[in-house]
């Protein structure tokens, strides 16, 4: 009898576990909005970021999401074309799709030149009111 409940317990709790999608599911026509931001320049913190945002691509489907990831503040690094383990993980993103975006105040105040940030990147006058407007419009803030 003791075996029998722990079989019923382990397998009930692999149907229980399964991920139950909000309404609408995702898909090309209701993505799901998701932003990530990053200040920190920490190597760990900025990989962080990359790999959670390339788990949910992995676990939607790139083409059932819609995901802008904003810079600012020392997070700005992630972008410079002279990181180059960093910038070869943003274009890589890039090719699926992710919109990246860079803080115009952060730029100026780091002297940082549009050249120096990889091809692509967005630029915004203010990356955190970029993130409260995005909030405000539905977004998913995810903070890994």
């Amino acid at each position: 009898m003791k075996k029998f409940i722990l079989l019923l317990l382990l397998t009930s709790s692999f149907v229980l576990g399964d991920t139950v999608f909000a309404k609408p599911k995702p898909s090309i026509v209701e993505p799901r909005k998701i932003v990530f931001s990053i200040k920190s320049a920490d190597n760990e913190e900025i990989n962080h970021v990359l790999s959670s945002a390339n788990n949910v691509l992995k676990f939607y489907g790139p083409e059932n999401v819609h995901m802008r990831i904003v810079t600012y503040y020392h997070g700005i690094r992630a972008l410079l074309k002279k990181e180059k383990v960093l910038a070869s993980r943003v274009r890589a993103l890039m090719q699926i799709d992710v919109e990246f975006v860079a803080c115009g105040n952060t730029m100026r105040t780091k002297n940082i030149k549009e050249n120096e940030l990889v091809d692509g990147t967005e630029i915004v006058t203010t990356g955190i009111v970029e993130m409260i407007e995005r909030v405000k419009d539905g977004w998913v803030n995810i903070v890994p």
